[in-house]
């Protein structure tokens, strides 16, 4: 049989040299979302300064921008003005929101959808066709093997920068840190003590490190770098959630938007907002490796069956069906 997919030409532009890792890292992930969905051959991805002769040359069906609409100097709308005078759909998916929010005016005109990663943050667009879309995880990137000989070294792991919202929180937890082993690894966590670490490192790394541990810590950040007009609190679990879900770990995942249960259900995933819940959940299951295998399997069998890039991507393909931007 020939291959069914629909033949759409999308070209992926980001924000550049601006561009984070972790926003690099989550962009190459839609890519392969996108050749899962479509094909390799049908997707390119270009830096934004290249974007405008990229696409009056390649002339793809469908233009999609991603990642930060910050600096000021990162401009779409060159890429928006040239892919529509070459008849191309412009999709933009915000990862960054509701923390860039005040910024939104930056790309709300320049494209014909935007899709945004969190559920609070895409009401305040102000404008239509705007959609709430989750980040996900990559196959590719984030899945790991469950192997229950492996060594645990680590009874407690989390990584990611010491934002003054998770400094709290750790804070917080620390009567019951204190009685355990261990690692948070990230800038700003040196000051905490032993088993905290401001090293960076590695997503290959990450991996790995999440097999030798026995729980690992989500959590969220609340950071507003232009998200002062409506405050808005982040809703959406970050892409964090789903990618150590995929690597075959089991989280405790710290909220107070009660969010979760959207994703994850409480034998996939259980949620904590404060020492209380916490101390119940690591007497529950710090010393039952089989009840935390059990659910690491089951958090990874819902991210690959509804959380994946490609589960995201084929649903931007819908709506730009729904919406009669698209044909195929």
């Amino acid at each position: 049989m020939g291959d069914t997919r629909p033949k759409v030409k999308v070209l992926i532009c980001c924000g550049g040299h601006f561009e984070s890792q972790a926003n690099r890292q989550v962009r190459e992930a839609m890519q392969s979302g996108f050749e899962d969905v479509l094909g390799e051959e049908q997707v390119i991805a270009v830096d934004i300064s290249g974007a405008a002769f990229a696409i009056s040359s390649w002339k793809p069906d469908l233009v999609f921008a991603t990642g930060s609409y910050l600096p000021e100097s990162t401009y779409f709308g060159e890429v928006s003005r040239t892919a529509r005078a070459c008849g191309a759909v412009t999709v933009f998916w915000a990862t960054e929101d509701p923390y860039e929010q005040d910024a939104h005016y930056q790309i709300a005109d320049d494209f014909d959808v935007i899709f945004s990663c969190d559920r609070w943050g895409h009401h305040f667009y102000q404008r239509d066709r705007v959609f709430h879309l989750p980040l996900a995880a990559s196959p590719t990137l984030h899945y790991g093997e469950i192997d229950s000989s492996v060594e645990k070294t680590v009874d407690v792991f989390f990584c990611g920068v010491a934002f003054s919202c998770r400094k709290e929180v750790v804070r917080s937890l620390m009567p019951e840190l204190q009685k355990v082993k261990v690692r948070f690894v990230g800038p700003g966590w040196g000051e905490f003590g032993p088993g905290f670490s401001d090293a960076r490192i590695e997503k290959t790394q990450l991996i790995e490190l999440y097999r030798r541990a026995r729980i690992v810590l989500n959590l969220g950040r609340s950071l507003h770098f232009e998200n002062k007009r409506f405050m808005i609190a982040p809703s959406t679990p970050g892409p964090r959630t789903f990618e150590t879900a995929l690597a075959g770990a089991f989280q405790l995942f710290h909220e107070e938007t009660y969010e979760m249960r959207r994703y994850y259900d409480a034998d996939e995933i259980p949620v904590f907002n404060n020492r209380h819940d916490f101390a119940k959940l690591l007497k529950t299951y710090l010393g039952n490796p089989e009840k935390r295998q059990e659910m690491a399997r089951k958090a990874q069998k819902r991210t690959l069956e509804n959380h994946l890039y490609r589960h995201r991507i084929e649903t931007i393909m819908q709506v730009l069906r729904d919406e009669n931007l698209l044909k195929s």
